[in-house]
């Protein structure tokens, strides 16, 4: 079985969070996406595409011991992970976890609203096909000019643009394809993670060249989550900063958190995700910060 032909749309929201560099926070990106999503009454699954650290699967694998534990009535998304095919030949395991791959999209297109896909930290076919049937690519980056360089070439004396990063063209090739099969695009998204509270030289030009580049680029540049503790604390639970209300923790709310949850709620609402901003609002009026 090969991937669902791109030329038809599918019934949900793909959503794909790649970067070719680990370590980035995609997994952490994808997985209060996903919990947010659920959060506004949105059915969600999820597929990890990181045969090896399996960091999405984990994630959800805690969440779901957690839950079963102490019988907590917080929601789960669909979840599937696509393991390394044992075939001798590359050509027959990459055909075999495209199959895989396939089975799953199409399963939770059908019985989902959002599927969430998330890459590994490295260029593979079976991210490439991922990348095809994302309709909202959300590529996390770290404020280190490592993470920039897959995104734009810079020149190191005036900081102005020379060329596209690898991840780039990889993006563009990808875009052009799908807008070819499909006449729609990638909506790219590129979120800061793990941003430090003080100000230097570094954050600065960061924060100048993505301003930048990102229409020529063609991404839209989106605040992500900042360097907080509870973020990468959580995930021993499966729990994100959307769940610290009745989660079975004896965690006293901080401002460190209450900002860790707006920025989680900010990113959502930037996504520009169908049907989302309108709950968003409800759920906010109902349940304020």
């Amino acid at each position: 079985m090969t991937p669902p032909s791109s030329r038809k749309p599918l019934p949900a929201h793909v959503v794909v969070t790649g970067n070719e560099k680990g370590g980035s926070g995609k997994t952490t990106v994808a997985m209060h996406l996903a919990v947010g999503l659920l959060h506004l009454g949105f059915r969600v699954g999820c597929i990890d595409l990181d045969s090896r650290q399996q960091s999405l699967a984990r994630y959800i694998q805690n969440r779901r011991d957690w839950i079963e534990e102490h019988r907590l009535p917080l929601a789960m998304p669909e979840s599937a992970v696509i393991t390394a095919s044992a075939a001798d030949s590359r050509q027959d395991a990459v055909r075999e976890e495209q199959e895989a791959f396939a089975q799953a999209l199409a399963g939770f297109s059908r019985s989902c609203d959002f599927v969430i896909i998330d890459c590994p930290g490295s260029d593979s076919p079976l991210a490439r096909t991922a990348h095809m049937f994302a309709d909202t690519l959300i590529t996390p980056i770290n404020d280190s000019l490592l993470d920039l360089d897959l995104i734009a070439r810079l020149d190191p004396v005036d900081w102005q643009l020379r060329g596209a990063g690898v991840y780039s063209d990889l993006v563009w090739t990808l875009r052009g394809k799908r807008r070819a099969e499909r006449r729609t695009g990638i909506d790219w998204v590129v979120t800061r993670s793990r941003v430090g509270a003080l100000a230097d030289r570094n954050k600065q030009k960061m924060t100048e060249s993505l301003n930048r580049i990102q229409q020529v680029l063609g991404f839209r540049l989106a605040e992500g989550f900042g360097e907080r503790i509870i973020y990468r604390y959580l995930f021993l639970w499966g729990l994100t900063v959307l769940d610290l209300r009745g989660a079975g923790l004896d965690i006293e709310m901080t401002r460190s958190h209450l900002a860790a949850r707006q920025e989680v709620l900010a990113l959502i609402r930037m996504l520009w995700l169908p049907n989302v901003d309108e709950r968003l609002d409800r759920l906010l009026a109902e349940n304020p910060l």
